[in-house]
Formats: structure tokens, sequence, C-alpha cells
């Protein structure tokens, strides 16, 4: 096994790590629809600006809700990685991701290498 692969204990608190990240997730996403909730276009009841805000206000939540349901899909692939003994490996280079970048982003599939050079 290769020297930076993870250990026993290091798997089991990022297990647990990406099972609170989604149960986190979960329930931001079952909290927040009423903020990406169809916005009234009553005037009478409104400002142009206020009901501008309020459209904006809405996309924006949209938007948050988009990336979340993503990350959650990302959470889940990782859960299942690791259950096929495949979590930690980056899924374009194959060497192992670090122990560090994990716990700061434990659903990533990708080493820092690899993320740099697809975000360039």
């Amino acid at each position: 096994m290769d020297d930076d692969a993870l250990d026993a204990a290091q798997m089991t608190e990022l297990r647990q790590d990406l099972d609170d990240l989604a149960a986190a997730i979960r329930a931001q996403l079952e909290g927040g629809g009423a903020r990406a909730a169809t916005v009234q276009l009553d005037q009478s009841a409104v400002g142009r600006v206020s009901r501008i805000d309020a459209i904006q206000q809405q996309q924006m939540a949209q938007a948050e809700r988009r990336r979340l349901r993503v990350r959650l899909q990302q959470i889940d692939r990782a859960l299942v990685a690791m259950e096929d003994d495949d979590y930690g490996w980056c899924t374009r280079c194959g060497e192992a991701i670090g122990f560090r970048r994990l716990k700061i982003r434990p659903e990533s599939a990708l080493c820092v290498a690899c993320l740099a050079a697809l975000e360039r």
C-alpha cells in the first residue's frame, strides 16, 4: 500500500465527516425551499425595486440549492467509492489524495494537482 494511502482511523474519520456533511446539506435543502419559491409579481404590494430585489434573492437561493444538490451528489459518490475501496484516490491521475485535502473537502475526487490543471 502507498505511503500516502489513508489508514483505517483516517477513513473512519472521513466517513463520519461525509455522513455529517450529507446530513447538514439535506437539512439545508429541506429548510431552504421558501427562499427559492416563486416571487409574487404584484406591483401594488411591493415597489419595482423591491420586486427586482426579491427576484434576485430568489435566483440566488435557487443557485445555492443547485450547488448544494451537486455537492450532495459528490458526497454520495465519495461514499460509494469508500465502499468500493476507491476513496482517497484521484479519479484523474490515480495518485493518493492527501488527508488534509479530504478533511477540508471530503467529497474530493481529484488531487490538488489535477484540480489545478482543470482550472487553468
